[in-house]
């Protein structure tokens, strides 16, 4: 990927996470006024006339409305991204996850946000096809509904970019259930 072609997170005026855009289209909106550079460490677009900082965040200059989601659809990237990325029952942090429903379905348990929580391999074969109890594994969070912060960001792109956790963790905070597990 080209630097020009890298992802830039775009926050509101409030500094809200809106978007993900790439580098080019934040140069435009940042050499016409409608944004600033938050986050540069990518080095300098050079023209003919000025040099522009290659964003890694920028800040539009005025408020933009948009509708809220009201309902978020139950996917498993909607789920790993609610439990941020983190197996609920081990707390390690990984790519390598699965789903596991807390409230196994063969004992009646839901295909619901509040029964579906981020599992790593090993964790969710060792509680198979029980309850946490059964298993003698405890939760470290009770999985809920996740509040939306209007904004879904890929695993991939959160550890590529660390710069980016300022401004997206008061956010998360704020709509979810807390801070990531230590």
């Amino acid at each position: 990927m080209t630097m020009i072609n890298s992802p830039v997170l775009v926050l509101n005026q409030n500094y809200e996470p809106l978007n993900i855009c790439r580098a080019r289209r934040a140069v435009v909106l940042v050499f016409d006024g409608k944004a600033e550079v938050l986050e540069n460490g990518r080095g300098e677009v050079h023209s003919l006339s000025c040099t522009v900082p290659l964003p890694s965040v920028i800040r539009l200059a005025s408020i933009v409305r948009y509708p809220r989601q009201q309902r978020r659809r139950l996917r498993r990237a909607e789920i790993f991204a609610r439990d941020l990325y983190t197996c609920q029952y081990c707390g390690k942090q990984t790519k390598d996850l699965t789903i596991d429903h807390v409230m196994p379905r063969r004992l009646g348990g839901e295909h619901t946000w509040q029964n579906v929580v981020s599992a790593c391999v090993h964790c969710n074969r060792r509680k198979a096809g029980r309850t946490p109890q059964q298993a003698h594994m405890k939760l470290l969070h009770q999985p809920a509904l996740p509040q939306t912060i209007g904004l879904f960001i890929p695993s991939h792109y959160l550890k590529s970019y660390e710069q980016w956790y300022k401004f997206i963790e008061p956010w998360i905070k704020k709509t979810s259930r807390g801070s990531a597990p230590s």
